[in-house]
């Protein structure tokens, strides 16, 4: 792999992004705490990002395919950036639901100029190990993000916790404007978004979807699978809690030992991407994956949860670099917003869905039971999604 310039760029750019956004996560939370004292308006905040993404996912990626994606990425980062910034002046909850609101419909924009920008200046050989890498700096920022957290809260407040990551966006902001300005044409370059033109791009991307058929039908499956374990997330902390007493302080090392599990896993992905297919990387990863979610929910002591729960995120940084350099190679650029936009309204609306469901069904029963049993259907997709990939593993690695 020949570690180019713009390589580095993004990668430090997101990595800064996703740190500040793990310090601001826990500070936001406790905000909100001791704000309400609620766990519904903490709950609240997790609802508050796919409501958003299923309202932006209409209109964003039209805009997107129509701009300059350098710009996109800069645009996004700023008014994010200001708008964490205001959150600590928001005299109410609802104001700050507002703001964060916003906030993710900005984080809308990022995602597909991101991809695009990937696609279009990493080299296709280069792309799996790109991926994993950017798996590790994902991985990494989630590990490190909250416990950093954790320091600056104890040491200041959360005010400037939350402050931090404003000057992490502006930074990420700064990396992503070094990157050469790529343009793209359309073919429909009107830049005034209206119903009519927003329908016809839903007819474009329906289009191209009607003539991939087989990528479609991968990208719903993989989708499903994800969204499942999105959902599972959500009972995460209360089944190790309820079912396992595990204490707030032992929660956290349990998360920590994950994210270097993640990290293994990354480094991994990366140094093996000559010596397995794309196929492999999420067939096998994600199958496994899958496998650990079944077992950390069905374990009946805290020992094998754990083991469960450090090999989860190994796999599964498997499974994310196979499944990004998949949509890189699959999905047109000319149409990279637009179809995103509408593979993102699907698993938001899948995925509160599916919370709600799974949340319920915790509450009805038992989380045990309901996790497990959800994490053995998750686990027959993802079987008939590996042999989905090794029927169709021409087109998929075409």
């Amino acid at each position: 792999m020949n570690y180019k310039k713009e390589y580095f760029l993004l990668w430090i750019g997101q990595g800064i992004s996703r740190l500040g956004s793990w310090i601001y996560l826990v500070a936001l939370n406790l905000t909100v705490w001791h704000m309400t004292e609620s766990p519904a308006m903490v709950a609240g905040l997790y609802m508050i990002g796919p409501i958003a993404r299923i309202i932006a996912s209409f209109f964003v990626g039209s805009i997107v395919d129509r701009s300059n994606k350098r710009l996109m990425l800069v645009l996004s980062d700023l008014s994010r950036a200001l708008l964490v910034f205001m959150l600590p002046f928001a005299p109410s909850i609802w104001l700050i639901f507002g703001i964060v609101f916003l906030s993710n419909i900005a984080t809308s924009f990022s995602q597909p100029s991101s991809t695009f920008m990937i696609t279009k200046l990493v080299a296709k050989q280069d792309r799996l190990r790109f991926n994993a890498v950017n798996s590790i700096v994902s991985s990494g920022s989630f590990m490190i993000g909250p416990a950093l957290s954790g320091i600056i809260i104890a040491l200041t407040n959360t005010t400037i916790t939350i402050w931090i990551n404003s000057c992490a966006l502006v930074i990420s902001a700064f990396f992503m404007y070094l990157l050469p300005n790529i343009s793209q044409r359309v073919a429909d370059g009107r830049k005034i978004i209206s119903p009519s033109v927003l329908r016809q791009d839903f007819q474009a991307v329906w289009r191209v979807m009607s003539e991939h058929r087989s990528v479609v039908q991968f990208f719903v499956l993989y989708s499903c699978v994800l969204m499942i374990t999105h959902a599972l997330d959500s009972q995460e902390m209360s089944f190790l809690k309820d079912f396992h007493k595990v204490s707030d302080a032992a929660y956290g090392v349990i998360v920590g030992v994950t994210g270097i599990g993640a990290i293994v896993g990354g480094i991994a992905a990366a140094s093996f991407v000559t010596r397995l297919s794309i196929s492999t990387y999420i067939g096998a990863g994600l199958s496994l994956t899958l496998v650990c979610y079944t077992t950390f929910y069905a374990s009946p002591n805290l020992a094998l949860a754990i083991i469960a729960f450090i090999l989860l995120g190994f796999f599964m940084s498997f499974s994310n670099a196979g499944y990004a350099t998949i949509y890189q190679k699959s999905v047109p650029t000319e149409i990279m917003g637009r179809f995103t936009s509408v593979l993102t309204l699907f698993e938001s609306v899948l995925q509160i869905t599916l919370t709600l469901v799974i949340g319920l069904s915790a509450q009805w029963f038992s989380i045990q039971l309901a996790t497990s049993i959800f994490s053995l259907f998750a686990l027959a997709l993802v079987s008939a999604l590996y042999r989905f990939v090794v029927v169709n593993k021409k087109t998929m690695e075409a």
